[in-house]
């Protein structure tokens, strides 16, 4: 077999999105993939899938307001098979649409199971065969998977995982989850627009609790105005599967002890990298439960071996990140001047009802950092466009240093969130001021409008407040 530029363990956005990058730089690359597919967890059972069922959601709500839009509709019945169908036409689409990116990048592939087998070499095993590839480098890109809690295992039927929940043959009645990340509000919110009775059990103090505090206290108040019941601080002791489903029991922040029943549970728990049996214990690469270290430009202390994704140490395990950190890793081993990734500069999306985005230092992280702080908020009560939309709460808040009013931080919750979160992301990356924002002129009528609002209520100069 040919000697490869460039090998690549994993078809998920880091790997495929590096592959084609790799393919545009002039470097001979193949993916290794354990699937027979591409697209990874992000594509097939992750990001994608689970957007297409939020987008049914919001489309769902929208119907059920229809009376305030002027329309009369009436016998609206959910087709959940059409729904489900749906999802795997989006999905098969853009797996194919990769495919397609690999042979115009002249990228190769094969389907199996890639391990590391020392410098510049990797096998593939499949259907109990092995071959043998060899690579002047190699890019290791194995993702993540669902993690469980200790005596409660998924069975997939009752007890569910991100990628088991999508693929429930009916809309459950009752569901309880157990996490309040990204993963545990995106389908909490889905099913209790679809009429399920959810409740969340969240063992920190608050939701979504890597957000900025305001953004945790506002979609509790909002999940809770839509009958969503939420537990923080919690310790959940078991899940016994019964005739009814499942009996949750847990003690409550109060140390009391108490029993949910629900018709099923999602484990939204967080994730733990798959490196197990990619061979990575053959190399000098510095493991830590799991993770992988690497350095600037994602190699690892051995030589010609990168790691990036999912599986590496100190970084989000965020598809967008995973990307950008492949993209760094190709061009780096091509010999060209890289990119380089500030984890400040990492833009944070979450798909609930109401839509999260965020990025840079939350108001706490700043002060702790040492900054002299302002801050400013604009509420989208005062936008038109999220007045027309129906979708008028929420806030901007914007985090600035007082003194030259460099942007720290940009938070917000309400409608387009992770749309209008672009401009956040170029302010950070650009490192722009309060009053390079607050000046720049935004279209009218747009929810984006607010960004100008929000920047300029630092100053305490907000128009629509």
């Amino acid at each position: 077999m040919a000697k490869y530029d460039v090998a690549i363990i994993g078809s998920g956005p880091g790997g495929y999105v590096a592959a084609i990058r790799a393919g545009e730089l002039g470097l001979k690359t193949i993916v290794v993939e354990k699937d027979p597919f591409l697209g990874g967890t992000c594509l097939h059972v992750g990001c994608i899938p689970t957007k297409v069922l939020l987008h049914h959601a919001d489309v769902y709500d929208h119907i059920k307001d229809a009376a305030e839009l002027g329309f009369e509709i009436s016998g609206v019945k959910i087709n959940w098979a059409n729904v489900l169908a749906r999802k795997d036409k989006i999905v098969k689409k853009h797996a194919k649409g990769i495919e397609f990116l690999f042979k115009k990048n002249k990228v190769e592939w094969v389907q199996g199971w890639g391990r590391y087998e020392g410098p510049g070499k990797i096998s593939v095993e499949k259907d109990g065969k092995k071959t043998t590839i060899e690579a002047s480098n190699v890019l290791m890109v194995s993702g993540s998977e669902a993690k469980s809690l200790p005596g409660i295992e998924p069975d997939h039927t009752t007890i569910l995982t991100n990628r088991s929940i999508l693929e429930l043959p009916e809309i459950p009645k009752s569901l309880i989850v157990v996490g309040a990340g990204a993963v545990g509000v995106e389908f909490a919110s889905v099913y209790n627009s679809f009429g399920t009775q959810v409740t969340i059990l969240e063992a920190l103090p608050r939701v979504v609790p890597l957000e900025d505090e305001e953004i945790s206290a506002e979609l509790s108040k909002a999940f809770q105005k839509k009958g969503i019941q939420i537990f923080t601080g919690c310790s959940v002791e078991s899940a016994k599967k019964d005739a009814k489903g499942v009996a949750v029991a847990f003690k409550d922040k109060d140390g009391k002890s108490q029993t949910l029943q629900a018709e099923k549970l999602l484990l939204a728990v967080g994730r733990k990298p798959m490196t197990d049996g990619c061979g990575l214990e053959k190399s000098k690469a510095k493991m830590e439960r799991g993770f992988v270290h690497v350095g600037e430009y994602m190699e690892t202390a051995e030589k010609g071996l990168y790691a990036i994704g999912d599986i590496v140490a100190g970084l989000p395990q965020l598809a967008h990140a995973a990307m950008m950190e492949g993209i760094l890793a190709v061009t780096h081993i091509a010999g060209k001047p890289a990119p380089q990734i500030v984890r400040t500069r990492i833009p944070n999306a979450t798909y609930c009802e109401p839509q999260i985005g965020s990025i840079g230092l939350t108001e706490k992280q700043a002060r702790d950092a040492g900054y002299a702080v302002k801050t400013g908020k604009f509420p989208f009560a005062g936008n038109s466009k999220a007045t027309i939309l129906g979708a008028h709460g929420g806030f901007i808040k914007v985090v600035s240093e007082e003194t030259y009013g460099e942007v720290l931080g940009i938070h917000i919750i309400g409608p387009l969130a992770t749309e209008i979160l672009s401009e956040a992301a170029a302010v950070l990356n650009l490192e722009g001021t309060i009053d390079d924002m607050m000046n720049m002129i935004h279209a009218h009528p747009t929810v984006w409008e607010g960004m100008g609002d929000a920047f300029a209520s630092v100053r305490g100069l907000q128009i629509n407040v």
